[in-house]
Parts: structure tokens; sequence; C-alpha cells
């Protein structure tokens, strides 16, 4: 491992002072989970790693059916993943949590962190663009707010300008019959990159869905919402048919690649096998 300084600056301020100092050769570091097995197998050779741990207030999740779910820059999957109120008012993000790595590396790694790292594979970034979340983030120029949709701008790229920190992450409330689900596909259950990811959120209006939004992973440079799906099912009844017809127009909007994994039209099958399954099961939630 190459040498580097390294700063656990208590405020905000004291943190864009240092990467205003550093510039690009710094590294901020929330669970490290990435960053120091990068570091030590030669990826990256920063000259500075910025430890967050010590500022306060990053750490904290509030999740509150009025308010919505509000996730500090510092909150761990494992958090996410077995706290009650998150299973029950976002019961996708809490599985997508479940998905991640071991044990091990959910107690350490960060929401955040998975988010930052951009990857098209990541499994937190479907759910948290179906329940249409918004990042907070602070830099030289003060604080500001953009929607997750439009904070992935390509593989491990967002628009996070230089000298900026992510400060947290803030779902809105739920509405009432609101349903969701997150569904991982891979080819084995644990420590392993999503072949294909699918997330869906509605909500329920007498017999037909409102408020459709299916976001897909893994199947293109970025996560994306299959717009025509959505269409399809809003205002509508998602019977067998409806279902069959939103899974086919997912299929098409899908623009996977071939790598190990699976080939590029595998992965569009999946997308629409996922895109049923969990259209069926976010239906089903909002009993």
């Amino acid at each position: 491992m190459h040498p580097f300084a390294y700063f656990e600056p208590t405020t905000l301020d004291e943190t864009v002072a240092l990467l205003a100092r550093h510039g690009r050769t710094a590294d901020l570091m929330a669970g490290g989970t990435d960053l120091l097995v990068e570091i030590k197998e030669q990826i990256r050779r920063p000259a500075a790693v910025i430890n967050l741990k010590k500022i306060p207030g990053l750490a904290d999740l509030t999740c509150d059916a009025a308010t919505g779910l509000r996730i500090g820059a510092l909150v761990t999957v494992r958090t996410i993943e077995t706290s009650a109120e998150v299973q029950k008012l976002y019961p996708a993000l809490a599985q997508a949590a479940r998905d991640i790595g071991s044990i091990q590396i959910r107690t350490r790694a960060t929401i955040a962190g998975n988010v930052c790292r951009a990857s098209p594979s990541a499994d937190t970034l479907p759910p948290l663009i179906a329940y249409g979340g918004r990042i907070e983030m602070v830099g030289p120029s003060g604080p500001r707010s953009i929607a997750l949709e439009s904070f992935f701008t390509g593989p491990g790229k967002t628009a996070l300008a230089d000298g900026e920190i992510v400060t947290a992450l803030v779902l809105p409330p739920q509405p009432e019959q609101a349903g969701s689900d997150y569904i991982k596909h891979g080819r084995r259950k644990a420590m392993e990159l999503a072949t294909v990811g699918v997330a869906v959120a509605l909500r329920r209006d007498g017999g037909v869905c409102r408020d459709v939004r299916i976001v897909l992973g893994a199947v293109a440079p970025t996560p994306i919402r299959a717009r025509a799906a959505e269409v399809l099912l809003e205002g509508s009844t998602p019977d067998e048919t409806t279902i069959a017809a939103a899974g086919c127009a997912a299929r098409g909007e899908s623009r996977p690649i071939s790598n190990v994994r699976a080939s590029a039209d595998y992965r569009r099958a999946m997308v629409d096998v996922l895109t049923r399954r969990a259209v069926a099961a976010a239906w089903e939630r909002t009993r």
C-alpha cells in the first residue's frame, strides 16, 4: 500500500476545505469497502484520504410515514437492512440492502457509498430511483439537491462536482396503498453482482395502478426508467395481460451488453420476466 496523507475532519466546512486543497488527488472514505481494497491493489493511488466518520449527523437515519426517509451519508447498508420502519415503508430498498455482498461488508459499507460508486449493477440504485429519491450535497458553492434519476451520468460517473460531498439521500413519504418490490437476478444467491435488477413502485387507486415507476439495473450504462412499461400500467388494472405487456415493453427499453456474467439477449429476457414478477409483487403489497 503506497503512502498517503490521512485526515479526519470534524465538520463539513473542514472537509470542503480539504477537498479544495487536494483536489482530485484526494479520496473520501465512508465505509471504505471499495476504497481500501482498491488502494491495496494499486487501482487507486490517492495523495490524501479524508475519513468522514467524525462529522456529526452524517450517520443519522430518520424514517417516518409522514416525513419520509432520510439516510445520512454514513448510514450503513446493514442499518437499512435491519430497520423495521424501512422494511415496512420502503420494502424494496430493504430487500436491495439484503442483496449486497456479505453481512461483514453490509456492516461497514454505506448506502451513499453504493450510490456514489455508480455501478450500473448496484443494488440500491433502482429502488432509490423508483421511490423518487433525491441526493443532497454540499461543496464550495454551498448545498444543493438533485433527483437521483439525474445523478448518474455513466458507469462510475455522477453529477457530483469537484469539491462536493454527499450528505444525505432523501425519499418522499409513501402514499396510502403504495406497493413496491425489488428483484435481483444473478448466477448465485449471495456475494454476487446483479445480472439484472428490477425495482417497481406504484399506488393502488381503486382497481387501477397510479404513479408507476419501473427502474432497471445492470442493463444500461446507468439505471434507467422503463417509461413505456410505466405508461402501459398507469391507470390500468394489472391483470395478466397488462403485466405481460409491461414486461415486454421493459425488455424493449433495456440496453444491455454481453459480458462474463450474461449475454445481452439473456439479460433482455430476464428484464421481461423480472418486471412481470416485480409488478405483481408490488401490486399485491398495496392490499
